[in-house]
């Protein structure tokens, strides 16, 4: 239950004064729905308004704030803008210009009178003028106008002056809430208390100590929550399950396993004997050979007469999993099955008695399996194929799924840089396969402007000629006027028109079966060319395919890049890689192409991604639908993630946890920024 001191920030901002319907709607679409959002909306910049006697023409271009009187109104013809003349104490002149509402201008400023004026002053040929003025007061309310103004994050049909005057209301609702940060911290770092960093930054949004303070207590509740999850884990009794090895021994591997792959193999192996559940990720560049050191897990399970799952986030990525699993376990006596949202009727209904009665001993499939109808005879192990997509909560969901947790390993597509490990998986220990298996040869790669497409083309015709494969990724899935991005569906036609029934299509918006068609097609070799958007971006395994052509290369980000690389260089020939870049370039996507053409490292180009990007892109919105950090940026996040988890490690091992004296303050802090789930399960733990 969320304390009751917190209620006045989670009521609905139609509680504010002058909230009505046709306000609520641009509130709306910032996702300011209650009053805790609009504390949490924080002013972006600032404006300086400077106060003046007499006008100046130096201080054109800046906001000034100067009292004038009107001395006459001027318009040419009725569409032409409404102009009143008035001049300062000393008889300067500056137009005051209006684009609409004559009859308002009159009323602002009657003949004669005196106002104090504020606004963008510019130079309009020989004249000083302000359009459409910020403020026109009486020069006695001179007190009332703020000399630095925040600048908030607008939607169209809400102004910052009433931004502004919403956080002021949102702001006398803050309640007196106990200290949750370590005083040691508190005084090292010299942050005020964080009713007061509230209004400080909002006052005034250079105060940045005060920002530092709120970015803090939002990861600091992170790494809190991720604390209390392991804590809470560490506390509930899994199943020891310890292999006997005949089925990892009996299985063909086509090398031998790399010293990553042995040495993260037995970290594995040594978690799952323990009767703690494992909560491990497995970090591996693309093509490091994640997928065996998977298998050997399950089979791990399996061998102990347990049920293993392996989660992936596509139905593309299921299906390759699943028919690359069966084809490796042909011969042994493992029963392994699918579920995806697309599996109906009687095969479903096979599937699901399958995993009751425990015949089946290895599902594979998508967000299905964690449906509540979906129950195992004996859930072992379950495997997250990540790439980001599934969060802390679905990771506690697919645990529900046993009388005793699973042991659970998730892993990434591509690395994730080190902060956002700790911020996103902070729970969790961590495998890192760092070295690629024998045979995997660098993927050669090359930027080549968009306007030598026909040589592209042309090689293209080459590659195919010598009986070899390729992809072509397109941004887009349809043409749409907003954009010049080549369409998937255009390009095939086009391609199609060279070089015959030898291109396939896929993409996101294509019915299931369709897609699986054509991946089929293009996996048997029917197919010289496959033309995607970037559903082929995990996963898709076809050595055959050695040329990977992806056209508008500088809209993608660099983990996409990087993964959609990793399609080709499967097999023992020399790949390549072509990214055909647009001719604006900015200083970012500059830098992003440079580092593919100059590394094939997933870990060094993580690391860059974030700084290229931020966290927001790369595990955020864009990528997981998981919005992790409102008040933090991925500056912050870097520097005060690590003194946040020794602050949590501190308050769960030393202070108590939550039932101490700033146990208590750290639970509002929980609830506060919405990370209370942690808190639930501690109580369910």
């Amino acid at each position: 239950m969320r304390p009751d001191i917190l209620n006045p920030l989670f009521a609905e901002v139609e509680v504010l004064k002058g909230i009505g319907p046709t306000l609520a709607k641009p509130l709306k679409r910032l996702g300011l729905d209650r009053i805790v959002d609009i504390l949490f909306h924080l002013p972006v910049s600032w404006i300086d308004r400077k106060r003046v006697e007499m006008l100046d023409m130096a201080d054109a271009g800046s906001v000034v704030s100067v009292v004038v009187t009107a001395v006459d109104y001027r318009q040419g013809g009725p569409r032409s803008p409404f102009r009143v003349l008035a001049t300062d104490r000393s008889g300067n002149y500056l137009t005051l210009t209006y684009f609409r509402n004559p009859g308002w201008a009159k009323k602002q400023f009657p003949l004669g009178e005196a106002k104090l004026v504020s606004g963008r002053m510019e130079m309009y040929g020989q004249e000083l003028q302000i359009v459409h003025p910020d403020y026109v007061l009486d020069p006695a309310e001179a007190a009332t106008l703020p000399e630095r103004e925040p600048v908030y994050p607008l939607s169209e049909g809400l102004t910052n002056n009433r931004m502004g005057q919403l956080a002021a209301q949102a702001l006398a609702r803050v309640p007196e809430l106990a200290e949750w940060v370590e005083p040691s911290v508190m005084e090292t770092r010299g942050w005020p208390g964080w009713a007061d960093a509230l209004a400080l930054v909002h006052g005034n949004p250079k105060e940045d100590k005060a920002r530092e303070r709120l970015a803090y207590d939002e990861v600091f509740a992170n790494q809190l929550a991720l604390m209390l999850v392991r804590a809470s884990s560490r506390k509930r009794r899994g199943v020891p399950l310890k292999g006997d090895g005949r089925l990892r021994d009996a299985l063909k591997v086509p090398y031998a396993p790399t010293g990553a792959q042995s040495r993260t193999i037995r970290e594995i192996e040594g978690d799952m004997q323990q009767e703690v559940p494992m909560l491990r990720l497995l970090q591996g560049d693309v093509g490091s050979g994640k997928t065996i050191v998977a298998l050997m897990a399950l089979l791990t399970a399996v061998e102990a007469g347990a049920q293993g799952a392996l989660l992936a986030p596509t139905e593309i990525l299921a299906r390759q999993h699943y028919e690359t699993l069966s084809r490796q376990l042909a011969g042994l006596p493992v029963n392994v099955a699918i579920l995806t949202g697309r599996d109906k009727g009687r095969a479903r209904e096979a599937t699901l008695m399958g995993l009751a009665d425990g015949s089946i001993h290895i599902l594979i499939g998508t967000h299905a399996i964690f449906q509540e109808k979906v129950a195992y005879k004996r859930l072992g192990l379950a495997v997250v194929d990540e790439q980001h997509r599934f969060g802390v909560a679905q990771r506690m969901m697919l645990a529900s799924k046993a009388e005793r947790p699973p042991h659970l390993l998730v892993m990434t597509a591509t690395p994730i840089p080190r902060t956002l490990t700790l911020t996103h998986y902070g729970e969790m220990d961590v495998s890192r396969l760092d070295e690629m298996p024998p045979g995997r040869q660098p993927i050669e790669t090359r930027v080549l402007s968009g306007e030598r497409l026909p040589e592209v083309v042309d090689a293209l015709g080459r590659h195919i000629a010598e009986g070899k494969q390729a992809y072509w990724v397109c941004p887009l899935v349809e043409e749409s006027e907003a954009s010049d991005q080549a369409a998937a569906e255009d390009r095939a036609q086009v391609l199609k028109l060279r070089f015959g029934d030898r291109i396939g299509l896929v993409h996101g918006r294509m019915k299931g079966p369709d897609k699986d068609a054509v991946m089929d097609r293009f996996q048997r070799g029917d197919l010289s060319v496959l033309v995607a958007t970037t559903v082929i971006e995990v996963g898709v395994d076809v050595p055959n395919a050695t040329l990977m052509i992806i056209e508008g290369a500088d809209r993608f980000g660099l983990a996409q890049l990087h993964q959609l690389r990793g399609r080709v260089g499967r097999g023992d020939q020399k790949s390549i890689c072509l990214l055909l870049r647009g001719n604006a370039l900015s200083e970012t996507s500059r830098a992003r192409l440079a580092l593919m053409r100059e590394t094939n490292d997933g870990f060094r180009i993580a690391e860059e991604d974030l700084r290229l990007r931020g966290a927001g892109e790369i595990l955020g919105t864009k990528q997981s639908g998981e919005a992790q950090f409102r008040l933090a940026n991925p500056e912050q996040i870097q520097a005060l993630a690590p003194i946040a988890t020794d602050d949590a490690r501190l308050l769960v091992d030393r202070d108590g946890g939550l039932e101490g004296a700033r146990g208590k303050a750290a639970r509002t802090l929980l609830y506060l920024f919405e990370r209370d789930a942690a808190v639930g399960l501690l109580r369910s733990g």
